[in-house]
């Protein structure tokens, strides 16, 4: 004869202490669970709410510059340093954790046209207006800053960005010009076209490749191992910034002044990868996330966009009222933070997401926010929860910007489309929109 017992251990549903939780027994049989799709929908909805509510990606401001930031650098090696230059000629070191700012200097007459680190961090370069290269060390007191030093040049300067490992840094302005820090005259000089160049940038993976754009609305691949320039592709109108992709090494992007941005591959540039678009005026600079999967912009439209490099319009956008025309953006290197300068003298510090908790999470609440998460990716396609993810408030003017450049696009493209339907076949060729702001290559 057998008897079954029923034996209970204490351990398995009473508190050890009384900050426990109480213990629960679930059980998982999906056949005691009929309404769980849509419970789950709701609590992707809930989520997907709250998502939008504590979106609030703005942190703080650095005060201090009396005039427009025009330039921003990232320490290689801190997280926490950042250099700036203003539109007065004065040069600024912030320390982000505490907003203090380290040590301020003049090194300009007019603007601060560039600012880089050297690859350990030691030393920082800027140009500007004054035909001037001043390089000085990093760690500096506040009291009593070091003396620069300068290399003179014989035309002016727009841009600077240093090697990813040599003792090397380039210039744009008049011509692209390859210094190094121990000589006073450039080591080598290139000239494609007439006219002055706006930015130049290193390859952070092929670190010997460099790229620069100039006013003539060309941009130009050049190798510093050789003489002369590689390739050279022309679009519709002026490039005011470059910036290449960290994890695909022939991968760049461009800032353009007409309100797009293009994603190139350097091995075919006869067209472009995609076609990046929201912003309603020139967008000024870009910057790419550490992971390359996105990649932030801001311009004369008074708006922050980020953008995944796949997406033909921006995933997110910020934006106050008192912030002004962007000339400068940096996506920090821990892929966390956006930084800001404008024309209003203020340097503004973003979360990268906008609704992102700062600080440490319990694991209760990582293991609920990771579940929220993971919910919001499962019904991501469902009417209102893609509704409520995608809207974005913009002011006024800049909706109806919008509408009149969406207008303004259909009348194109219809006016284009009564053309070829009235002209003979195949007079009126169909062009692709990656394609249609390309105006040729040359190599």
């Amino acid at each position: 004869m057998k008897i079954k017992t029923i034996s209970r251990n204490p351990d398995d549903y009473e508190r050890r202490t009384k900050g426990d939780l109480h213990q629960m027994q679930v059980n998982l049989d999906p056949k005691l669970h009929p309404l769980e799709a849509a419970r789950e929908y709701k609590r992707a909805l809930n989520a997907v709410k709250l998502e939008r509510v504590f979106a609030k990606p703005f942190i703080k401001s650095l005060d201090g510059h009396s005039d427009g930031i025009f330039s921003l650098a990232k320490h290689p090696l801190r997280l926490s340093t950042l250099l700036s230059g203003a539109c007065d000629g004065e040069v600024r070191m912030w320390d982000l954790t505490t907003s203090a700012c380290l040590y301020t200097q003049v090194h300009h007459k007019g603007f601060v046209r560039g600012a880089c680190f050297t690859p350990q961090g030691e030393n920082f370069i800027t140009v500007g207006d004054d035909k001037t290269i001043r390089i000085a060390p990093t760690d500096q007191p506040a009291d009593e800053p070091a003396v620069p030093s300068t290399i003179l040049s014989k035309s002016f300067f727009t841009a600077v960005d240093h090697h990813r490992t040599q003792d090397l840094f380039a210039t744009s302005g008049s011509v692209v010009e390859l210094w190094s820090t121990h000589r006073s005259e450039p080591l080598q000089s290139h000239a494609w076209g007439a006219d002055s160049s706006s930015c130049v940038r290193f390859n952070p993976v092929e670190v010997n490749i460099l790229a620069s754009a100039a006013n003539d609305r060309n941009i130009t691949l050049y190798d510093v191992r050789g003489a002369t320039p590689i390739r050279r592709v022309v679009l519709a109108m002026q490039t005011n910034a470059i910036c290449w992709n960290p994890m695909e090494a022939f991968n760049f992007t461009v800032a353009n002044e007409d309100s797009n941005l293009y994603t190139f591959d350097m091995r075919r540039l006869d067209r472009a990868l995609n076609v990046h678009k929201d912003h309603v005026s020139a967008v000024m600079d870009i910057d790419y996330c550490p992971t390359g999967r996105q990649f932030v912009s801001g311009g004369y439209d008074k708006m922050v966009r980020i953008f995944d490099i796949t997406g033909g319009h921006s995933k997110e956008v910020y934006h106050t009222k008192r912030m002004q025309k962007l000339f400068v953006v940096r996506w920090s290197s821990d892929a966390k933070y956006i930084i800001t300068g404008s024309d209003e003298t203020n340097i503004r510090l973003w979360k990268a997401e906008a609704s992102a908790q700062i600080g440490t999470k319990a694991p209760r609440e990582a293991a609920a926010m990771n579940y929220a998460e993971r919910l919001k990716q499962r019904f991501k396609y469902h009417p209102e929860i893609r509704r409520i993810s995608k809207h974005r408030h913009v002011p006024k003017i800049i909706h109806k910007q919008q509408e009149e450049r969406r207008a303004i696009a259909l009348s194109k493209t219809r006016k284009l489309e009564n053309k070829r339907k009235h002209s003979k076949p195949g007079a009126v060729p169909y062009t692709a929109e990656r394609q249609r702001h390309v105006v040729g290559e040359v190599e």
